[in-house]
């Protein structure tokens, strides 16, 4: 048998590089968040190829690859334009619809980052890791997913928050946050305790200051003055809510002001979380350094403790 694979290997080799020959490419279109390019050619195939992979420092040949092909139509793709929600392509005689959601989204995966300093991606349908993301070099404390555009953050114990497009599996961006002299404070360490995500915003902090940065330009807007290390943070429509050293929970305005800290039961906080799934039970709660769990039906104030 291993006679025969080298001439049926070469032919389709050769049928490969018969189509690339003769390919042309009739239609391009950006998708709405600006990080993917879609491209037709004349066999009825889209290609979505990911701008933030190819164009990073970073990059290799396989970032300059599509992240995903597939065929569209029999014939040629002639037109390919972008609305909010959809890419729509127009063939021989047909114009198809395509989510914008469904093409640039990820499996259904769970992203863990470890104490080998790696970004995990588990398929929670198959049950297996899928894919390992290198570039820490010391272990992860937090992950956050930001879901438009299929990226992924983690912040370590080395300092940095790096940025990884899931599609590609590889760091685009690394922000070393104790670099930046508004956000340094050397007295606690250059750690990453908390990252987490809002459109084309992050918030992080940790050793460094907690800081707002606009995710487009990698720059910190915003600077918030809280003692001690924050070990958690949260956007809520036109504020941010932090916990860490300390018995309260604070509330920031976006522009880098602390408007109000709110009195909790344990001395410091390790965890916040807001109950958005469901509008009859609302709530804010944190828990910390006790065994109560603060719930707070208005955030103004702590309505009563759960305990274990």
């Amino acid at each position: 048998l291993l006679r025969y694979c080298p001439p049926l290997c070469m032919f389709i080799m050769s049928v490969c590089v018969l189509q690339l020959l003769h390919m042309s490419v009739f239609s391009q279109s950006f998708s709405p968040c600006g990080r993917y390019l879609a491209a037709g050619n004349n066999y009825g195939e889209i290609a979505l190829f990911s701008l933030s992979a190819a164009l990073s420092p970073d990059a290799t040949v396989q970032s300059q690859k599509p992240v995903l092909t597939f065929t569209a139509h029999e014939g040629p793709v002639f037109t390919l334009i972008s609305s909010d929600c959809h890419l729509l392509s127009a063939g021989n005689g047909e114009i198809s619809a395509w989510s914008w959601t469904e093409l640039i989204k990820k499996d259904n995966s769970l992203v863990v980052g470890g104490g080998d300093n790696n970004v995990h991606i588990l398929d929670l349908e198959h049950g297996v890791f899928k894919s390992v993301l290198q570039g820490h070099s010391d272990y992860i404390h937090c992950v956050s997913v930001r879901e438009r555009e299929a990226d992924i953050l983690s912040g370590s114990e080395d300092g940095a928050v790096r940025i990884w497009d899931s599609r590609m599996d590889q760091s685009v961006h690394c922000i070393e946050v104790y670099k930046y002299e508004s956000c340094a404070r050397p007295q606690y360490g250059k750690w990453i305790s908390c990252v987490t995500t809002d459109s084309d915003w992050m918030l992080c902090g940790g050793g460094p200051s907690l800081s707002l940065w606009h995710l487009r330009s990698l720059s910190p807007t915003s600077i918030f003055p809280l003692t001690g290390c924050q070990r958690q943070a949260a956007f809520h429509q036109d504020m941010i809510l932090a916990v860490g050293d300390g018995p309260f929970v604070s509330h920031c305005l976006l522009g880098g002001e602390v408007k109000a800290q709110i009195p909790c039961t344990p001395q410091s906080l390790n965890t916040l979380q807001l109950n958005t799934n469901s509008t009859e039970h609302r709530v804010l709660t944190a828990g910390g350094s006790s065994d109560h769990i603060e719930v707070f039906t208005n955030l103004s104030y702590r309505a009563f403790s759960l305990s274990f």
